[in-house]
């Protein structure tokens, strides 16, 4: 099954390291003209020696009002992957203020928020468009030490759906994956450690964690023409742990 993104353009938030990063090297690959989106520029420095053809936004999420500024500035986009996200992990009773504030601001506010201007730029056009919004097994799933993140991407999911509902009469699709780990800088924190990881392993059918080509794979599909009639769904990449 053949996908390509030729004459399209997309957007990836948090496309500096990890499954960003990725995501916005295979939608370069696929044809689309690309927009990488990322807070650190060093990090967008050395996206763009590496693709050359990838344009890139430096920008803060958690500034509202400057992301808008910013978005303004790309162009007329899609395809778009809500990618940014963060984590601090720690005991329910031990979580502070400031650490609700921060992974709320990225993993949910600015996925309302960049989802709201490219959206609303796909209404006007009126050309329909897709979107995912990255979120994560754990909301599926209890996961000691994720009271704060597990929340914020909870919050995703129904953000997926509600999108969905909305967006749809305009012909712009919205969905969600909802990968279990994978060893990206941000997973290694918890899961590097192979006592934290061999519990968490055990309760995977398959086995292991993932790849982060497997989830890259999973969002091309969904925004690709061939999956025209899917419309959101959170869907779980997760090796079969949602079966246990």
């Amino acid at each position: 099954m053949e996908i390509q993104f030729v004459g399209k353009r997309a957007l990836v938030t948090g496309a500096g390291k990890g499954i960003g990063r990725d995501i916005a090297k295979r939608l370069v690959e696929l044809g689309a003209d690309t927009v990488a989106l990322s807070r650190t520029q060093s990090d967008l420095d050395s996206l763009k020696a590496e693709v050359p053809a990838i344009k890139i936004v430096q920008c803060d999420l958690r500034d509202w009002d400057r992301t808008r500024e910013s978005l303004q500035t790309v162009g007329d986009i899609d395809l778009l992957v809500n990618n940014a996200g963060v984590s601090r992990i720690g005991p329910f009773l031990d979580v502070k203020e400031e650490d609700i504030d921060w992974m709320f601001d990225i993993n949910y506010k600015a996925v309302f928020n960049v989802g709201q201007v490219i959206s609303r730029s796909m209404v006007d056009r009126k050309t329909g468009g897709a979107i995912v919004n990255v979120s994560s097994a754990s909301t599926f799933h209890g996961l000691e030490d994720h009271a704060v993140y597990s929340s914020t991407k909870a919050a995703v999911d129904k953000l997926t759906h509600i999108m969905a509902l909305e967006l749809g009469k305009h012909k712009i699709r919205v969905n969600a994956v909802n990968p279990t780990v994978a060893l990206t800088d941000m997973g290694k924190v918890k899961w590097s450690d192979p006592i934290n990881a061999a519990p968490m392993i055990a309760r995977i059918p398959m086995g292991r964690f993932l790849d982060v080509s497997e989830i890259v794979n999973a969002i091309m599909f969904l925004l690709s023409d061939k999956a025209t009639m899917i419309h959101g769904i959170t869907l779980p990449i997760d090796g079969g742990l949602l079966t246990t």
